[in-house]
């Protein structure tokens, strides 16, 4: 496992589910995380319990809703080695039941705040010859399904990005990957799905919800050299379709 000291990681959305996952186990590697989120105490817990297991870390409040605020969180966040794009919103409603405020939320939260990210963080990378962006998708973006077309679309968007990104900066040696997880067992499911996270995790051949450690843990592998010769793929982690079942 690649030793992270000396590089820097930028996590959005760290102080819960995935992203305080992926921001644990980079500090745990040695790398220093600038933490994300909107609720300070969080930040602050989050930042406080890498510290106490040996960690650097520091949080930084913004609204990615918010295109300035994106961009003074890029500005704040400084050379950074590591962009783990994690934070997201996601309403599962049909399409006449989204109103055009909640679709350009979606859009702005999920896709336009990766993008300015990359193009404000990435560049800088190039210029150094290294660097490893890694885009949390969502199995979303490619199984249509009767609700969250805008959620969807923001995320299949990512993908798209996610491969225009690896072509425009790989050959400076910047590594664009993404990871797609099926349903995860966080807070934010919990709570908006409820039950209903256990009858969609019935649909996978695990039979179980994903668990922030097992996302975390891919994210950490395409952000290690041992994965040097991965550039532009989306990870299907979604604990297998059944329709790949024989029969």
């Amino acid at each position: 496992m690649t030793d992270l000291t000396g590089r820097t990681a930028l996590i959005t959305g760290a102080t819960a589910g995935i992203g305080r996952a992926v921001a644990l186990k980079l500090a745990d590697r040695g790398a220093e995380v600038i933490a994300h989120g909107r609720d300070a105490r969080r930040g602050q817990e989050l930042v406080h319990e890498i510290e106490q297991r040996g960690g650097k870390a520091r949080f930084v409040a913004a609204d990615l809703a918010d295109a300035g605020a994106v961009t003074r969180l890029a500005a704040e966040a400084g050379d950074v080695d590591i962009l783990v794009n994690n934070a997201g919103v996601y309403a599962f409603t049909r399409t006449p039941d989204t109103s055009a405020d909640d679709f350009d939320r979606h859009i702005a939260i999920n896709t336009r705040a990766p993008f300015l990210l990359v193009g404000a963080l990435a560049p800088a990378m190039a210029e150094r010859g290294r660097g490893a962006i890694v885009n949390i998708t969502s199995t979303a973006a490619t199984l249509a399904a009767p609700v969250g077309a805008a959620y969807g679309a923001s995320k299949a968007a990512v993908e798209l990005l996610t491969r225009s990104w690896a072509t425009e900066f790989g050959a400076a040696g910047v590594r664009v990957n993404g990871v797609s997880p099926g349903p995860v067992r966080t807070d934010g499911t919990e709570q908006m799905l409820g039950d209903n996270i256990a009858v969609l995790a019935q649909a996978n051949i695990r039979g179980r919800a994903g668990e922030p450690d097992e996302i975390a843990d891919i994210v950490l592998f395409l952000i290690d050299d041992r994965s040097s010769y991965m550039n532009g793929t989306v990870v299907l982690a979604n604990g297998g379709e059944r329709s790949l079942m024989p029969g």
